[in-house]
């Protein structure tokens, strides 16, 4: 039985090699790990932490720009802003969601709270953009109403007694 073991072939190669009792138990297929090759929590864990903070940057970066667009009076594409606010957003919980023990991380609620101060920017042009708007569309419509009006049913045609 041992020297079965000791023949055994590489599943890799097709080569036979000559292996340690023990290592010849391993599946063929999965390395044998040396302890220095086993990720330790603190490696593992700043890559959460990096992709975590990657994906807030990725969301503030579009962030900007549509505040950017707004505030500069260029042509902006609502809907394209949108679909990748959404997506980010969406990145942006799921990451969470999945790495809650990274909330309490201060490199987290730092760029957490930046994001939300970018974003509350962000509605408040929103805001006063939509309320540009408003006011054009109404100027609009009193003007259509005037000129389709020929007058018969306006407070102004009743004060004057006509």
């Amino acid at each position: 039985m041992t020297a079965a073991a000791i023949d055994q072939p590489n599943m890799m190669t097709g080569a036979t090699m000559d292996a340690a009792p023990e290592r010849t138990l391993l599946p063929a297929l999965l390395p044998v790990l040396d302890s220095e090759a086993v990720p330790d929590d603190g490696d593992t864990r700043s890559e959460e932490l990096r992709g975590l903070l990657a994906a807030i940057v990725r969301l503030e970066t579009i962030v900007e720009e549509e505040t950017a667009a707004l505030t500069s009076g260029n042509r902006v594409d609502f809907d394209e802003f949108s679909a990748r606010k959404s997506r980010g957003m969406l990145e942006f919980v799921r990451l969470m969601r999945a790495r809650m023990h990274l909330g309490n991380e201060v490199e987290v609620t730092t760029q957490v709270q930046r994001l939300r101060q970018k974003l509350e920017r962000n509605r408040a042009v929103l805001e006063m953009h939509y309320d540009a708007v408003r006011e054009v569309a109404a100027i609009i419509v009193k003007a259509v109403r005037d000129a389709e009006s020929d007058g018969t049913y306006s407070g102004r045609a009743a004060r004057d007694g006509k």
